[in-house]
């Protein structure tokens, strides 16, 4: 059996993907603070994910 190797399939040099899980943490909305600037990611009923400034 061919087991591809960790990281297969991503581009170099970019970062793996984190799951929103992690960043949510059981929170439906979290704030982000970037560059000085506040967002907000939100997750919604449906599974999508909104990001407002």
């Amino acid at each position: 059996m061919n087991i591809p190797p960790s990281g297969a399939g991503q581009v170099a040099g970019t970062p793996a993907p984190i799951p929103s899980s992690e960043l949510l943490r059981g929170q439906r909305v979290i704030e982000i603070d970037h560059e000085g600037q506040r967002y907000r990611l939100q997750a919604t009923r449906q599974g999508k994910l909104i990001l407002t400034k």
